[in-house]
C-alpha cells in the first residue's frame, strides 16, 4: 500500500508542475495590454480633439511614426504604433486609407510608409485625403516619448495632437532593437 500511495502522491505533484494552457488572445487580453492601451488612448484623444473638424466622407492617411533623430527611419515600434492608432481611429468612425495597398507611395524597404513633408500634400491630393496622421518618437534609456498629430496637408495646420510616454520595458525595448 505504501508504494501505491507514493506513486499517487508523485503523480499528483508532477501534475501540479504541468503548465497551464496559454490563454488565447481575445479582445479582453489585447485591450488590457499596456502598449495597445496607450496607443488606443492616444487615438481616442485625437478623436475628441477632431470632433466636428473633419468631413465624414473624406479619408485620412496614416504615416509611419518615425525616429525624431532620423526622420527617414523607424522601427517595429514606430510601425506598430501607426497601425494601432490607425485601427483605433477607424474604430472611432474615421475613414482611414490603408496605404500598404497603394503602390505609388514612398516605401522604404523595412521601414513602412514614410512621408516627407514635401510628399504629404501630393499624396493627400492624389487620394483625396483631408488629413494626414504623422508622428515621431524619441528614446531615452528607460522611456519612449511619442508625439502624434493630425495635420491638414493643404495648410500644414495641426488639427489635433497628443503626446504620451511608454515605459521602455522588455517588449518596447525589443521593438526598438528590430530596426
Amino acid at each position: 500500500m505504501r508504494p501505491l500511495a507514493i506513486a499517487v502522491l508523485g503523480a499528483a505533484l508532477l501534475g501540479g508542475c504541468a503548465t497551464a494552457p496559454k490563454e488565447e488572445a481575445n479582445y479582453a487580453t489585447v485591450s488590457s495590454n499596456q502598449f495597445v492601451s496607450a496607443n488606443y488612448k492616444a487615438a481616442d484623444a485625437l478623436l475628441v480633439q477632431l470632433g466636428g473638424k473633419l468631413a465624414a466622407d473624406k479619408p485620412l492617411i496614416m504615416a509611419t511614426i518615425v525616429n525624431i533623430d532620423a526622420l527617414d527611419q523607424t522601427s517595429t515600434l514606430g510601425r506598430l504604433v501607426s497601425e494601432q492608432v490607425s485601427t483605433r481611429l477607424a474604430q472611432g468612425g474615421l475613414k482611414m486609407l490603408e496605404m500598404k495597398l497603394r503602390n505609388n507611395v514612398y516605401l522604404k524597404r523595412g521601414q513602412g510608409e514614410l512621408m516627407l513633408t514635401r510628399e504629404i500634400g501630393e499624396v493627400a491630393q492624389t487620394h483625396n485625403a483631408q488629413a494626414v496622421v504623422v508622428g515621431s518618437y524619441a528614446e531615452t534609456s528607460d522611456m519612449v516619448f511619442i508625439n502624434i498629430k493630425v495635420v491638414q496637408p493643404q495648410t500644414n495646420f495641426v488639427l489635433a495632437g497628443h503626446d504620451y510616454v511608454l515605459q521602455k520595458e522588455g517588449i518596447v525595448r525589443s521593438m526598438l532593437l528590430q530596426r
